[in-house]
């Protein structure tokens, strides 16, 4: 069962920074890509980054250049560097993979969660 476990989430003073990880786990073939989503109350569930496995990114405009997204492909973790935080990055964060499971089949699957605060 494949699995993904997000960390690092915490309150956090604005212009502070914060790094998540996510570690997949499971029965996996291989990966594709792997990203951060996040939702904010009120609010639809935005791209944050995502990183191929090939290491192409991308990222939100309204995090370019203080978001990094990498990764540890000997882990199968992804981790997303958030420097400069404002109160508007506040959301629970969530984790992404797009793997196969068959070397034709694609699906994504999600983490639970972590929540990041950022107090003014």
């Amino acid at each position: 069962q494949v699995q993904l476990v997000e960390s690092g989430g915490d309150l956090v003073q604005a212009g502070g920074s914060l790094r998540l990880s996510c570690a997949a786990s499971g029965s996996i073939f291989s990966i594709n890509a792997m990203g951060w989503y996040r939702q904010a109350p009120g609010k639809q569930r935005e791209l944050v980054a995502t990183i191929t496995s090939g290491g192409s990114t991308n990222y939100a405009d309204s995090v370019k250049g203080r978001f990094t997204i990498s990764r540890d492909n000997a882990k199968n973790t992804v981790y997303l560097q958030m420097n400069s935080l404002k109160p508007e990055d506040g959301g629970t964060y969530y984790c992404n993979m797009q793997a196969r499971t068959t070397l034709f089949r694609s699906r994504d699957y999600w983490g639970q969660g972590t929540q990041v605060t950022v107090s003014s």
